[in-house]
């Protein structure tokens, strides 16, 4: 008699794809050199549509942004007597970094609903910044820096000094190139920062800040936080060991909210609005100096 044939086995593979519900990454914060989650525990879904969560991303709070402002002050010290020449080949760096990974951050850029082809420019410009903004990090000195005239037996310099601590308020629609295009040139000139992310791309923040990471930046220079706008502005423009505070969205309101809150302790305000960041001619050695102070010193002649 022939034998009954064994019915046959079900592609386990098969079904384990189709009963298998994905895993949303949790975006962190990037504070001090490390990826916390916020304080306050709490977070929001980054949906495409109706229904598909992305990500989860932390809700950053005040506290958070008090910790990241305490990491950046203590970072101030060494990052501002690091040589130009360093911090040029440390933003080089990362570059090269961000070039080994332009896949995935084009990858991300259209998860969150950019043109692949628009995603694939932002992640090359953006690249292309940062190699900018080092080529500029032991040369704006020459451009800036003077020796003035004066009637008196002595030589007059001017030369530009970073500000100190810099809050930076990405902009909301370039969220890796808007954010490239105000961290380097603070960084560049020797400012430590606390950036804010695109609320509704923040995807790439947080991904550029593992970049950071594992490049050589000092812990603190650069700290990265995501969260709601309307909760975090308030604390950026107005913590008093902020010296400065860079502003790239477009709310002609929250702009305005920003200069009245910062002229308690009389912080610079740099105001960016409309900037098309895809444009070459907005990257330039001026945004430098924007973040920098002027310190003037008399020099006798003579004995």
């Amino acid at each position: 008699m022939a034998r009954a044939k064994k019915p046959a086995k079900a592609n386990s593979t098969s079904t384990r794809s189709l009963s298998r519900v994905p895993v949303a990454k949790t975006y962190k914060l990037y504070i001090d050199g490390k990826f916390p989650r916020s304080e306050s525990g709490r977070y929001y879904a980054l949906q495409r549509g109706n229904t598909r969560v992305l990500a989860n991303v932390c809700r950053g709070s005040r506290k958070d942004f008090r910790d990241a402002v305490l990491a950046a002050r203590n970072a101030c010290g060494v990052w501002s007597r690091t040589s130009a020449y360093l911090r040029g080949q440390i933003l080089y760096r990362a570059a090269e970094m961000l070039e080994g990974r332009a896949a995935q951050f084009a990858a991300e850029l259209a998860l969150q609903g950019v043109a692949r082809r628009q995603a694939e420019t932002e992640v090359a410009a953006a690249i292309d910044r940062l190699v900018y903004y080092a080529g500029w990090a032991d040369k704006y000195q020459q451009v800036f820096s003077t020796v003035n005239p004066v009637s008196t037996s002595h030589f007059n310099f001017s030369m530009l000094e970073p500000t100190g601590v810099v809050a930076i308020i990405a902009p909301e629609t370039s969220s890796l190139l808007g954010l490239v295009s105000n961290v380097a040139p603070a960084v560049a000139g020797g400012n430590t920062c606390v950036v804010l992310a695109s609320q509704s791309l923040p995807l790439c923040a947080i991904s550029f800040a593992e970049v950071l990471h594992a490049s050589d930046f000092p812990a603190g220079v650069i700290n990265v936080l995501t969260g709601l706008k309307e909760e975090l502005i308030e604390p950026f423009a107005s913590h008093m060991d902020v010296n400065a505070i860079v502003y790239g969205g477009a709310d002609a309101q929250a702009a305005r909210k920003i200069q009245e809150l910062a002229a308690d302790n009389v912080k610079r305000v740099v105001l960016r609005r409309g900037v098309d960041w895809n444009s070459a001619a907005n990257q330039s050695p001026y945004s430098i100096s924007d973040t920098q102070e002027t310190k003037t010193t008399w020099h006798p002649i003579g004995s």
